[in-house]
């Protein structure tokens, strides 16, 4: 019997896990389907991030993630396959907020228009943003998912998801001082568990109740909770205004 629990813990243990978003699991395939995988090229090098379609036609993101020749894929689960459900759509324009501040990564906020519009199935659909009155409180218990790494230095090709609990706001100005603004961000994760989003997963949503109320946006380097997440209530207008102005320019 002592021999089965040491076999055990060995398969348990941190360096024989099965890859993770930071303390999550593998998503089943296509449970979430409007995550968007979003490939681009920045100098010298094609990275990556999250997105979730908001429209046939739109794709939100995180402004941090704007780069050259931007593709996005919808209806993936393993992004270096060639899965069926995929659909390879490439960025018309990229939309990152007026406002956006690089440094602070205030605004952290980006549409991207698709070249065409994406065609709706069970691995593919959009995501209903939040409306006015919609409450987020501490302790409220959310889910986000992304291709982002499942380790510090350990990269991933699937979906991941998990589970994260929103944190009061006075935990992430004590953390981020004043990078951390409650009116337009909100604060993810508990500090006393390694559950987190990290990177490669900027963009992706924090989805609560089946709405998407936050966007991956930054925290510690070393992938410690709590992370900032862009509060997406704050930029409704925001988003309804630009996709409707896009939309009247399509012929541009």
């Amino acid at each position: 019997m002592q021999l089965v629990f040491l076999l055990l813990a060995f398969l348990l243990s941190p360096g024989a896990e099965a890859g993770k978003i930071i303390g999550g699991c593998e998503a089943k395939p296509h449970s979430r389907p409007y995550m968007a995988f979003v490939r681009f090229k920045i100098p010298e090098k094609t990275s990556r991030c999250g997105g979730f379609l908001v429209r046939e036609d739109f794709v939100l993101t995180a402004a941090h993630c704007l780069g050259s020749k931007i593709n996005v894929i919808l209806g993936a689960h393993n992004v270096t396959k060639v899965e069926e459900t995929q659909q390879h759509i490439p960025v018309r324009r990229a939309i990152p907020h007026d406002d956006y501040n690089n440094s602070t990564k205030a605004n952290d906020i980006m549409l991207l228009q698709l070249e065409r519009k994406a065609t709706l199935s069970t691995a593919v659909r959009t995501l209903k943003l939040p409306v006015r009155g919609d409450q987020v409180k501490p302790g409220m218990t959310c889910s986000v998912a992304g291709w982002g790494r499942i380790q510090v230095n350990r990269s991933t090709d699937t979906l991941h998801e998990v589970e994260l609990k929103i944190q009061k706001d006075e935990v992430c100005k004590s953390l981020y001082e004043d990078l951390y603004n409650n009116a337009i961000q909100l604060c993810v994760g508990d500090p006393k568990k390694e559950e987190t989003s990290f990177k490669g997963d900027s963009g992706g949503p924090l989805v609560c109740n089946n709405v998407a109320q936050g966007i991956v946006s930054f925290g510690k380097k070393n992938g410690k909770p709590p992370r900032v997440y862009v509060k997406i209530l704050s930029y409704l207008s925001w988003i309804k205004r630009t996709m409707k102005l896009y939309k009247l320019q399509r012929s541009d």
